[in-house]
Protein backbone atom coordinates (compact mmCIF):
# COMPACT_ATOMS: atom_id res chain seq x y z
CA UNK A 1 0.00 0.00 0.00
CA UNK A 2 3.03 2.55 0.68
CA UNK A 3 4.24 1.41 -3.01
CA UNK A 4 1.29 2.26 -4.56
CA UNK A 5 1.09 5.68 -2.32
CA UNK A 6 4.20 6.56 -3.43
CA UNK A 7 4.15 5.84 -6.86
CA UNK A 8 0.63 7.97 -6.75
CA UNK A 9 2.55 10.85 -5.58
CA UNK A 10 5.60 10.45 -7.86
CA UNK A 11 2.96 10.30 -11.08
CA UNK A 12 1.27 13.63 -10.39
CA UNK A 13 4.57 15.02 -9.41
CA UNK A 14 5.67 14.68 -13.20
CA UNK A 15 2.82 15.49 -14.42
CA UNK A 16 3.12 19.01 -12.60
CA UNK A 17 6.88 19.16 -13.49
CA UNK A 18 5.38 18.28 -17.18
CA UNK A 19 3.67 21.62 -16.74
CA UNK A 20 6.14 23.64 -15.91
CA UNK A 21 8.14 22.97 -18.80
CA UNK A 22 5.38 23.70 -20.73
CA UNK A 23 5.03 26.81 -18.58
CA UNK A 24 8.28 27.86 -19.49
CA UNK A 25 8.70 26.45 -23.24
CA UNK A 26 5.76 28.94 -23.55
CA UNK A 27 7.28 31.82 -21.51
CA UNK A 28 10.44 31.12 -23.96
CA UNK A 29 8.55 31.25 -27.58
CA UNK A 30 6.42 34.51 -26.59
CA UNK A 31 9.80 36.34 -25.96
CA UNK A 32 11.93 35.18 -28.49
CA UNK A 33 8.86 35.79 -30.70
CA UNK A 34 8.73 39.32 -29.32
CA UNK A 35 12.18 39.93 -30.04
CA UNK A 36 12.15 38.53 -33.62
CA UNK A 37 9.39 40.83 -34.72
CA UNK A 38 11.12 43.64 -32.73
CA UNK A 39 8.46 44.67 -31.44
CA UNK A 40 10.66 44.50 -28.03
CA UNK A 41 11.89 48.18 -28.57
CA UNK A 42 8.16 49.22 -29.14
CA UNK A 43 6.16 48.02 -26.66
CA UNK A 44 9.29 47.69 -23.63
CA UNK A 45 11.35 50.20 -22.35
CA UNK A 46 14.54 48.28 -22.34
CA UNK A 47 17.54 48.86 -20.61
CA UNK A 48 19.53 46.57 -22.02
CA UNK A 49 18.66 45.58 -25.48
CA UNK A 50 21.09 43.42 -26.21
CA UNK A 51 21.07 41.48 -22.41
CA UNK A 52 17.43 41.49 -22.93
CA UNK A 53 17.39 39.20 -26.55
CA UNK A 54 20.54 37.43 -25.23
CA UNK A 55 18.94 36.27 -22.13
CA UNK A 56 15.42 35.05 -24.20
CA UNK A 57 16.97 33.31 -26.48
CA UNK A 58 19.55 30.95 -23.61
CA UNK A 59 16.14 31.22 -21.80
CA UNK A 60 14.49 29.12 -24.81
CA UNK A 61 17.73 26.88 -25.49
CA UNK A 62 17.58 25.66 -21.71
CA UNK A 63 14.52 25.20 -21.39
CA UNK A 64 14.66 23.14 -24.80
CA UNK A 65 17.21 21.54 -23.55
CA UNK A 66 15.97 20.39 -20.54
CA UNK A 67 12.77 19.11 -21.34
CA UNK A 68 14.69 17.00 -24.08
CA UNK A 69 17.63 15.78 -21.97
CA UNK A 70 16.26 16.16 -18.20
CA UNK A 71 12.79 15.94 -18.76
CA UNK A 72 11.81 13.76 -15.41
CA UNK A 73 13.72 15.44 -12.80
CA UNK A 74 12.65 12.85 -9.66
CA UNK A 75 15.22 14.46 -7.38
CA UNK A 76 14.03 17.67 -5.05
CA UNK A 77 17.65 19.17 -5.52
CA UNK A 78 17.73 19.05 -9.46
CA UNK A 79 14.04 20.48 -9.20
CA UNK A 80 14.99 23.19 -6.72
CA UNK A 81 18.30 23.89 -9.21
CA UNK A 82 15.98 23.76 -12.39
CA UNK A 83 13.72 26.93 -10.62
CA UNK A 84 16.27 28.75 -9.68
CA UNK A 85 18.03 28.77 -12.70
CA UNK A 86 14.53 29.71 -14.57
CA UNK A 87 14.41 32.75 -11.54
CA UNK A 88 17.94 34.05 -12.14
CA UNK A 89 16.99 33.75 -16.28
CA UNK A 90 13.79 35.77 -15.49
CA UNK A 91 15.54 38.29 -13.24
CA UNK A 92 17.82 39.15 -16.06
CA UNK A 93 15.60 39.63 -18.27
CA UNK A 94 13.20 41.40 -15.99
CA UNK A 95 16.40 43.86 -15.47
CA UNK A 96 16.62 44.12 -19.10
CA UNK A 97 13.21 44.63 -20.02
CA UNK A 98 13.06 47.92 -17.73
CA UNK A 99 11.65 46.66 -14.59
CA UNK A 100 8.22 46.00 -12.76
CA UNK A 101 6.42 48.10 -16.48
CA UNK A 102 7.60 45.18 -18.36
CA UNK A 103 5.50 42.41 -16.28
CA UNK A 104 7.63 40.14 -16.36
CA UNK A 105 7.72 40.11 -12.60
CA UNK A 106 4.46 38.39 -13.24
CA UNK A 107 6.43 35.36 -14.78
CA UNK A 108 8.33 35.32 -11.71
CA UNK A 109 5.48 34.70 -9.35
CA UNK A 110 4.21 32.23 -11.46
CA UNK A 111 7.06 30.51 -11.47
CA UNK A 112 7.32 30.49 -7.47
CA UNK A 113 3.90 29.26 -7.08
CA UNK A 114 4.87 26.09 -9.34
CA UNK A 115 7.97 25.78 -7.29
CA UNK A 116 6.27 25.62 -3.95
CA UNK A 117 4.42 22.81 -5.63
CA UNK A 118 7.00 21.07 -6.76
CA UNK A 119 8.74 21.92 -3.28
CA UNK A 120 8.40 21.46 0.48
CA UNK A 121 8.42 24.00 3.04
CA UNK A 122 12.09 25.74 3.10
CA UNK A 123 12.98 25.35 -0.51
CA UNK A 124 9.97 26.76 -1.39
CA UNK A 125 10.44 30.01 0.75
CA UNK A 126 13.98 29.84 -0.39
CA UNK A 127 12.88 30.44 -3.86
CA UNK A 128 10.30 32.96 -2.88
CA UNK A 129 12.59 34.79 -1.37
CA UNK A 130 15.36 34.74 -4.41
CA UNK A 131 12.35 35.85 -6.88
CA UNK A 132 11.79 38.97 -4.04
CA UNK A 133 14.79 40.25 -3.41
CA UNK A 134 15.44 40.19 -7.45
CA UNK A 135 12.90 41.96 -8.09
CA UNK A 136 13.23 44.77 -5.56
CA UNK A 137 17.02 44.61 -5.77
CA UNK A 138 17.08 44.67 -9.59
CA UNK A 139 14.17 48.07 -9.17
CA UNK A 140 16.63 49.86 -6.47
CA UNK A 141 19.60 49.01 -9.19
CA UNK A 142 17.62 50.50 -12.20
CA UNK A 143 16.67 53.53 -10.34
CA UNK A 144 20.38 54.66 -10.26
CA UNK A 145 20.43 54.64 -14.06
CA UNK A 146 16.76 55.22 -14.89
CA UNK A 147 14.69 57.86 -12.12
CA UNK A 148 11.23 57.22 -13.59
CA UNK A 149 12.21 53.58 -12.03
CA UNK A 150 11.90 55.04 -8.46
CA UNK A 151 8.24 55.40 -8.78
CA UNK A 152 8.20 51.68 -9.03
CA UNK A 153 9.59 51.02 -5.88
CA UNK A 154 5.70 50.20 -4.42
CA UNK A 155 4.65 47.77 -7.56
CA UNK A 156 8.38 46.10 -6.95
CA UNK A 157 7.69 45.70 -3.46
CA UNK A 158 3.75 44.35 -3.60
CA UNK A 159 5.63 41.92 -6.38
CA UNK A 160 7.55 41.02 -3.66
CA UNK A 161 4.75 40.50 -1.03
CA UNK A 162 2.97 38.76 -3.48
CA UNK A 163 5.72 35.57 -4.12
CA UNK A 164 5.97 34.87 -0.01
CA UNK A 165 1.85 34.84 -0.18
CA UNK A 166 1.81 33.21 -3.27
CA UNK A 167 4.25 30.31 -1.65
CA UNK A 168 2.40 30.17 1.64
CA UNK A 169 -0.65 30.28 0.08
CA UNK A 170 0.41 27.32 -2.35
CA UNK A 171 2.08 25.54 0.15
CA UNK A 172 -0.91 25.17 2.54
CA UNK A 173 -3.33 24.20 -0.27
CA UNK A 174 -0.78 21.63 -1.16
CA UNK A 175 0.01 20.08 2.35
CA UNK A 176 -4.15 20.33 2.65
CA UNK A 177 -4.37 18.12 -0.74
CA UNK A 178 -1.74 16.33 0.33
CA UNK A 179 -3.87 14.97 3.34
CA UNK A 180 -6.48 15.00 1.71
CA UNK A 181 -4.98 12.71 -0.53
CA UNK A 182 -3.65 10.76 1.74
CA UNK A 183 -6.87 9.76 3.31
CA UNK A 184 -8.39 9.26 0.31
CA UNK A 185 -5.35 6.76 -0.08
CA UNK A 186 -5.97 4.86 3.18
CA UNK A 187 -9.45 5.15 3.03
CA UNK A 188 -9.01 3.39 -0.45
CA UNK A 189 -6.08 0.65 0.58
CA UNK A 190 -8.85 -0.02 3.75
CA UNK A 191 -11.67 -0.66 1.14
CA UNK A 192 -9.26 -2.74 -0.99
CA UNK A 193 -7.91 -4.96 2.52
CA UNK A 194 -11.75 -5.25 3.16
CA UNK A 195 -12.54 -6.39 0.24
CA UNK A 196 -10.10 -8.73 -0.09
CA UNK A 197 -10.73 -10.01 3.30
CA UNK A 198 -14.87 -10.46 2.32
CA UNK A 199 -13.17 -12.41 -0.53
CA UNK A 200 -11.39 -14.85 1.38
CA UNK A 201 -13.81 -15.12 3.69
CA UNK A 202 -16.44 -15.67 1.07
CA UNK A 203 -14.17 -18.31 -0.82
CA UNK A 204 -13.21 -20.39 2.60
CA UNK A 205 -16.80 -20.41 3.53
CA UNK A 206 -18.33 -24.24 3.85
CA UNK A 207 -21.85 -22.68 2.85
CA UNK A 208 -22.03 -22.49 -1.12
CA UNK A 209 -22.84 -18.66 -2.21
CA UNK A 210 -24.44 -17.97 -5.43
CA UNK A 211 -25.33 -14.24 -7.02
CA UNK A 212 -27.69 -15.14 -10.18
CA UNK A 213 -28.79 -12.68 -12.61
CA UNK A 214 -32.49 -11.87 -13.61
CA UNK A 215 -31.37 -14.83 -16.40
CA UNK A 216 -30.41 -17.41 -13.93
CA UNK A 217 -26.89 -16.87 -14.89
CA UNK A 218 -23.89 -16.77 -12.59
CA UNK A 219 -22.51 -13.49 -11.76
CA UNK A 220 -20.27 -14.63 -8.64
CA UNK A 221 -19.76 -18.50 -7.11
CA UNK A 222 -17.57 -18.87 -4.14
CA UNK A 223 -15.27 -22.10 -3.50
CA UNK A 224 -18.36 -24.29 -1.46
CA UNK A 225 -20.70 -23.63 -4.14
CA UNK A 226 -18.02 -25.08 -6.84
CA UNK A 227 -17.71 -28.43 -4.60
CA UNK A 228 -21.49 -28.88 -4.05
CA UNK A 229 -22.42 -27.91 -8.06
CA UNK A 230 -19.20 -30.06 -8.73
CA UNK A 231 -18.21 -27.87 -11.31
CA UNK A 232 -14.89 -25.85 -11.98
CA UNK A 233 -16.45 -22.66 -13.22
CA UNK A 234 -19.76 -20.79 -13.12
CA UNK A 235 -19.27 -17.42 -13.72
CA UNK A 236 -21.20 -16.76 -16.61
CA UNK A 237 -22.94 -19.79 -17.18
CA UNK A 238 -27.05 -20.35 -17.13
CA UNK A 239 -27.39 -21.99 -13.87
CA UNK A 240 -30.84 -24.02 -15.45
CA UNK A 241 -28.74 -26.24 -17.34
CA UNK A 242 -27.06 -28.26 -14.91
CA UNK A 243 -29.12 -27.47 -11.93
CA UNK A 244 -33.31 -27.46 -12.68
CA UNK A 245 -34.33 -28.22 -9.07
CA UNK A 246 -32.51 -25.49 -8.14
CA UNK A 247 -34.03 -23.34 -10.21
CA UNK A 248 -37.70 -24.52 -9.07
CA UNK A 249 -36.91 -23.68 -5.80
CA UNK A 250 -36.32 -20.19 -6.84
CA UNK A 251 -39.35 -19.96 -9.11
CA UNK A 252 -41.17 -21.32 -5.66
CA UNK A 253 -39.70 -18.69 -3.81
CA UNK A 254 -40.25 -15.81 -6.12
CA UNK A 255 -44.21 -16.89 -5.86
CA UNK A 256 -44.27 -17.54 -2.12
CA UNK A 257 -40.71 -15.63 -0.36
CA UNK A 258 -42.24 -17.30 2.74
CA UNK A 259 -42.38 -21.10 1.77
CA UNK A 260 -40.22 -23.11 3.53
CA UNK A 261 -37.51 -24.57 0.77
CA UNK A 262 -37.42 -27.91 1.14
CA UNK A 263 -33.83 -29.58 0.64
CA UNK A 264 -32.76 -30.92 -2.56
CA UNK A 265 -29.89 -32.54 -3.96
CA UNK A 266 -27.92 -30.28 -6.18
CA UNK A 267 -26.46 -33.31 -7.93
CA UNK A 268 -27.06 -37.22 -7.83
CA UNK A 269 -24.36 -38.48 -5.85
CA UNK A 270 -24.18 -35.14 -3.37
CA UNK A 271 -25.21 -34.54 -0.36
CA UNK A 272 -28.84 -32.84 0.83
CA UNK A 273 -28.00 -28.99 0.61
CA UNK A 274 -30.53 -26.22 1.86
CA UNK A 275 -31.52 -23.85 0.12
CA UNK A 276 -31.90 -19.99 1.00
CA UNK A 277 -32.87 -16.88 -1.62
CA UNK A 278 -32.08 -13.08 -1.14
CA UNK A 279 -33.53 -10.42 -3.18
CA UNK A 280 -30.73 -8.02 -4.19
CA UNK A 281 -31.10 -4.38 -6.03
CA UNK A 282 -28.70 -3.48 -7.79
CA UNK A 283 -27.68 -1.15 -10.43
CA UNK A 284 -31.54 -1.21 -11.25
CA UNK A 285 -31.24 -4.68 -12.02
CA UNK A 286 -33.10 -7.60 -10.06
CA UNK A 287 -30.34 -10.09 -8.97
CA UNK A 288 -30.95 -13.22 -6.42
CA UNK A 289 -28.38 -14.29 -3.55
CA UNK A 290 -28.00 -18.14 -3.32
CA UNK A 291 -26.73 -19.80 -0.13
CA UNK A 292 -26.36 -23.60 -0.46
CA UNK A 293 -25.43 -25.10 2.98
CA UNK A 294 -24.28 -28.88 3.30
CA UNK A 295 -26.77 -30.49 5.52
CA UNK A 296 -24.55 -33.77 5.24
CA UNK A 297 -22.65 -32.25 8.61
CA UNK A 298 -26.01 -32.23 10.65
CA UNK A 299 -27.58 -35.26 8.99
CA UNK A 300 -23.99 -36.57 10.46
CA UNK A 301 -24.58 -35.43 14.37
CA UNK A 302 -28.27 -36.52 14.08
CA UNK A 303 -26.80 -39.77 13.61
CA UNK A 304 -24.22 -39.81 16.31
CA UNK A 305 -26.85 -38.21 18.34
CA UNK A 306 -29.25 -41.56 17.68
CA UNK A 307 -26.73 -43.66 17.91
CA UNK A 308 -25.61 -42.31 21.24
CA UNK A 309 -28.87 -42.87 22.62
CA UNK A 310 -29.58 -46.48 20.92
CA UNK A 311 -26.42 -47.03 22.48
CA UNK A 312 -27.23 -45.92 25.63
CA UNK A 313 -30.29 -47.63 25.79
CA UNK A 314 -29.33 -50.64 24.35
CA UNK A 315 -26.20 -51.03 26.99
CA UNK A 316 -28.93 -50.76 29.45
CA UNK A 317 -31.33 -53.43 28.35
CA UNK A 318 -28.99 -55.75 26.70
CA UNK A 319 -28.58 -58.05 29.56
CA UNK A 320 -32.47 -57.94 29.89
CA UNK A 321 -32.92 -58.55 25.82
CA UNK A 322 -30.31 -61.82 25.58
CA UNK A 323 -31.66 -63.55 28.19
CA UNK A 324 -34.64 -64.30 26.71
CA UNK A 325 -33.14 -63.96 23.15
CA UNK A 326 -30.51 -67.00 24.23
CA UNK A 327 -33.47 -69.26 25.83
CA UNK A 328 -35.71 -68.36 22.68
CA UNK A 329 -32.94 -69.19 20.58
CA UNK A 330 -31.34 -72.95 23.04
CA UNK A 331 -35.00 -73.58 22.90
CA UNK A 332 -34.86 -73.58 18.86
CA UNK A 333 -31.70 -75.50 18.60
CA UNK A 334 -33.71 -78.16 21.15
CA UNK A 335 -36.95 -78.00 19.20
CA UNK A 336 -34.93 -78.82 15.38
CA UNK A 337 -32.90 -81.70 16.80
CA UNK A 338 -36.15 -83.44 17.80
CA UNK A 339 -36.57 -86.29 15.31
CA UNK A 340 -39.72 -86.01 15.36
CA UNK A 341 -40.43 -82.37 13.83
CA UNK A 342 -42.45 -81.73 10.60
CA UNK A 343 -40.56 -80.60 7.90
CA UNK A 344 -42.71 -77.25 8.28
CA UNK A 345 -42.23 -76.97 11.78
CA UNK A 346 -39.12 -77.47 11.16
CA UNK A 347 -38.26 -74.95 8.60
CA UNK A 348 -40.23 -71.83 11.37
CA UNK A 349 -38.07 -73.01 14.11
CA UNK A 350 -34.66 -72.52 11.64
CA UNK A 351 -36.22 -69.06 11.27
CA UNK A 352 -36.23 -68.96 14.84
CA UNK A 353 -32.82 -69.51 15.11
CA UNK A 354 -32.16 -67.23 12.36
CA UNK A 355 -33.76 -64.44 13.54
CA UNK A 356 -32.02 -64.68 17.23
CA UNK A 357 -28.89 -64.56 16.06
CA UNK A 358 -29.55 -61.71 13.72
CA UNK A 359 -31.26 -59.47 16.95
CA UNK A 360 -27.74 -60.81 18.55
CA UNK A 361 -25.87 -59.35 15.98
CA UNK A 362 -27.70 -56.06 15.82
CA UNK A 363 -27.16 -55.82 19.49
CA UNK A 364 -23.74 -56.73 19.31
CA UNK A 365 -22.71 -53.54 16.43
CA UNK A 366 -24.54 -51.55 18.64
CA UNK A 367 -22.96 -51.75 21.60
CA UNK A 368 -19.54 -51.77 19.86
CA UNK A 369 -20.56 -48.30 18.73
CA UNK A 370 -21.91 -47.14 22.38
CA UNK A 371 -18.19 -48.71 23.84
CA UNK A 372 -15.91 -47.94 20.63
CA UNK A 373 -12.27 -47.66 21.99
CA UNK A 374 -10.33 -44.29 21.23
CA UNK A 375 -7.70 -45.22 17.71
CA UNK A 376 -4.32 -45.74 18.91
CA UNK A 377 -2.19 -44.91 15.63
CA UNK A 378 1.00 -46.32 14.98
CA UNK A 379 3.21 -46.25 12.14
CA UNK A 380 2.22 -49.77 9.79
CA UNK A 381 4.25 -50.33 6.77
CA UNK A 382 1.32 -51.30 4.68
CA UNK A 383 2.76 -53.64 2.03
CA UNK A 384 4.16 -56.30 4.87
CA UNK A 385 0.68 -56.03 6.67
CA UNK A 386 -1.60 -56.94 3.81
CA UNK A 387 0.54 -59.33 2.67
CA UNK A 388 0.45 -60.97 6.09
CA UNK A 389 -3.17 -59.90 6.29
CA UNK A 390 -3.92 -62.26 3.07
CA UNK A 391 -1.46 -64.90 4.17
CA UNK A 392 -4.12 -65.62 7.22
CA UNK A 393 -7.10 -64.97 4.99
CA UNK A 394 -6.42 -67.76 2.89
CA UNK A 395 -5.95 -70.09 5.76
CA UNK A 396 -8.86 -69.87 6.87
CA UNK A 397 -10.73 -68.83 3.68
CA UNK A 398 -13.28 -71.59 2.11
CA UNK A 399 -12.27 -72.98 -1.55
CA UNK A 400 -15.00 -70.70 -3.42
CA UNK A 401 -13.32 -67.20 -1.62
CA UNK A 402 -10.41 -65.99 -3.69
CA UNK A 403 -8.35 -63.20 -2.41
CA UNK A 404 -5.72 -61.32 -4.61
CA UNK A 405 -3.32 -58.69 -4.20
CA UNK A 406 -1.56 -56.22 -6.53
CA UNK A 407 1.38 -54.54 -4.51
CA UNK A 408 3.41 -51.15 -5.35
CA UNK A 409 7.45 -51.69 -5.62
CA UNK A 410 8.33 -49.56 -2.69
CA UNK A 411 7.40 -50.10 0.63
CA UNK A 412 4.28 -47.63 1.72
CA UNK A 413 3.62 -46.71 5.44
CA UNK A 414 1.16 -44.54 7.44
CA UNK A 415 -0.25 -43.98 10.75
CA UNK A 416 -3.16 -46.12 11.51
CA UNK A 417 -4.89 -48.51 14.37
CA UNK A 418 -3.73 -51.99 12.89
CA UNK A 419 -6.38 -53.83 14.91
CA UNK A 420 -9.26 -51.24 13.62
CA UNK A 421 -7.60 -51.52 10.50
CA UNK A 422 -8.10 -55.23 10.59
CA UNK A 423 -11.82 -54.29 11.65
CA UNK A 424 -12.36 -52.43 8.95
CA UNK A 425 -10.86 -54.41 6.02
CA UNK A 426 -12.32 -57.91 6.95
CA UNK A 427 -16.17 -55.85 6.72
CA UNK A 428 -14.84 -54.26 3.41
CA UNK A 429 -13.35 -57.97 2.38
CA UNK A 430 -16.46 -60.11 3.78
CA UNK A 431 -19.10 -57.39 1.91
CA UNK A 432 -17.06 -57.77 -1.29
CA UNK A 433 -17.01 -61.69 -1.55
CA UNK A 434 -20.73 -62.05 -0.74
CA UNK A 435 -21.90 -59.92 -3.54
CA UNK A 436 -19.00 -61.22 -5.85
CA UNK A 437 -20.27 -64.87 -4.82
CA UNK A 438 -24.22 -63.61 -6.28
CA UNK A 439 -23.06 -62.78 -8.94
CA UNK A 440 -20.91 -65.44 -9.66
CA UNK A 441 -19.88 -68.95 -8.83
CA UNK A 442 -16.96 -67.98 -8.03
CA UNK A 443 -16.16 -65.06 -4.88
CA UNK A 444 -13.59 -63.26 -5.27
CA UNK A 445 -11.78 -59.85 -4.50
CA UNK A 446 -9.07 -57.94 -4.86
CA UNK A 447 -6.33 -55.18 -2.96
CA UNK A 448 -5.05 -52.72 -4.87
CA UNK A 449 -2.21 -51.25 -3.00
CA UNK A 450 -0.30 -47.34 -4.50
CA UNK A 451 0.54 -43.88 -4.09
CA UNK A 452 -1.78 -41.59 -5.41
CA UNK A 453 0.95 -39.19 -8.14
CA UNK A 454 -1.17 -36.14 -7.02
CA UNK A 455 -1.06 -35.86 -3.29
CA UNK A 456 1.45 -38.44 -1.93
CA UNK A 457 -1.06 -40.43 0.08
CA UNK A 458 -1.30 -44.38 0.16
CA UNK A 459 -4.62 -45.92 -1.11
CA UNK A 460 -6.08 -48.91 -0.93
CA UNK A 461 -8.48 -50.12 -3.23
CA UNK A 462 -11.00 -53.50 -2.26
CA UNK A 463 -12.42 -54.08 -5.92
CA UNK A 464 -15.41 -56.87 -6.45
CA UNK A 465 -16.85 -58.16 -9.00
CA UNK A 466 -20.01 -58.21 -7.57
CA UNK A 467 -23.15 -56.34 -9.08
CA UNK A 468 -21.89 -53.10 -7.69
CA UNK A 469 -24.46 -50.99 -5.72
CA UNK A 470 -27.85 -48.90 -7.22
CA UNK A 471 -26.99 -45.48 -8.52
CA UNK A 472 -29.85 -43.87 -6.72
CA UNK A 473 -28.75 -45.67 -3.53
CA UNK A 474 -25.40 -44.16 -3.73
CA UNK A 475 -25.96 -41.36 -1.15
CA UNK A 476 -26.68 -43.76 1.62
CA UNK A 477 -23.90 -46.58 1.42
CA UNK A 478 -22.64 -45.20 4.93
CA UNK A 479 -25.56 -44.09 6.54
CA UNK A 480 -26.23 -46.32 9.59
CA UNK A 481 -29.06 -48.99 9.54
CA UNK A 482 -29.09 -48.70 5.50
CA UNK A 483 -28.97 -52.41 3.81
CA UNK A 484 -30.11 -53.67 0.42
CA UNK A 485 -29.82 -57.65 2.02
CA UNK A 486 -33.24 -59.14 4.43
CA UNK A 487 -30.41 -60.47 6.83
CA UNK A 488 -27.79 -57.44 6.97
CA UNK A 489 -28.19 -54.97 10.09
CA UNK A 490 -26.89 -52.25 8.12
CA UNK A 491 -24.28 -51.05 10.20
CA UNK A 492 -20.42 -52.49 8.78
CA UNK A 493 -20.23 -49.95 6.46
CA UNK A 494 -20.71 -46.45 8.47
CA UNK A 495 -18.48 -48.52 11.71
CA UNK A 496 -16.04 -49.23 8.77
CA UNK A 497 -16.17 -45.10 7.36
CA UNK A 498 -15.87 -44.20 11.49
CA UNK A 499 -13.03 -46.01 12.38
CA UNK A 500 -11.49 -44.18 9.05
CA UNK A 501 -12.31 -41.14 10.12
CA UNK A 502 -10.84 -41.77 13.29
CA UNK A 503 -7.55 -42.85 12.09
CA UNK A 504 -7.76 -39.43 9.81
CA UNK A 505 -8.39 -41.59 6.49
CA UNK A 506 -11.20 -41.60 4.48
CA UNK A 507 -13.67 -44.42 2.87
CA UNK A 508 -15.34 -43.66 0.02
CA UNK A 509 -16.92 -45.91 -2.81
CA UNK A 510 -16.20 -45.62 -6.29
CA UNK A 511 -18.02 -47.42 -9.15
CA UNK A 512 -16.12 -49.80 -11.62
CA UNK A 513 -16.61 -48.94 -15.41
CA UNK A 514 -16.39 -52.92 -16.18
CA UNK A 515 -18.98 -53.77 -13.11
CA UNK A 516 -18.39 -54.55 -9.60
CA UNK A 517 -17.53 -52.12 -6.78
CA UNK A 518 -14.43 -50.12 -5.59
CA UNK A 519 -14.07 -49.71 -1.66
CA UNK A 520 -11.35 -47.08 -1.62
CA UNK A 521 -9.32 -45.90 1.46
CA UNK A 522 -7.13 -42.37 1.28
CA UNK A 523 -4.56 -42.54 4.09
CA UNK A 524 -2.95 -39.92 5.95
CA UNK A 525 0.32 -39.44 5.14
CA UNK A 526 2.51 -41.07 7.63
CA UNK A 527 4.62 -37.76 8.57
CA UNK A 528 2.24 -35.10 8.27
CA UNK A 529 -0.50 -36.59 10.19
CA UNK A 530 -1.31 -34.82 12.99
CA UNK A 531 -1.64 -36.64 16.16
CA UNK A 532 -4.69 -35.66 18.26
Amino acid sequence: MLAESLTAGHTQAQRMLRLYHLYRLLIGICLVALISSDMDSSLLELANVHLFRACSWFYLILNIATVLFFGNLRHPAKVFALTMADIVLLSAVFYAGGGTPSGIGNLMIASVAMGNLLLRNRLGLLIAAVASSGIIYLTFYLSFTRPTAANDYLQASTLGVLCFAVALIVQGLSHLLRTSETLAEKRAGDLTNLEALNALILQRMRTGILVLDAQQRVLLANQGALTLLKRDQLIGEDISHFAPDLIERLLQWQVNPSLRIKSLRLTSTGPSVQVNFIALNRREEQQTLVFLEDLSQIIQQAQQLKLAALGRLTAGIAHEIRNPLGAISHAGQLLQESEELPDADRRLTQIIIDQSRRMNLVIENVLQLSRRREAEPEVINLSQWLQQYVTEFREIAKPSEQLYIYLADDPIETRMDPSQLHQVLNNLVQNGLRYSGQQHGQAQVWLNLFIEPTNGLPILDVLDDGPGFPADRLQHIFEPFFTTEAKGTGLGLYISKELCESNQAHLDYKPREQGGSCMRITFAHAKKQSRT
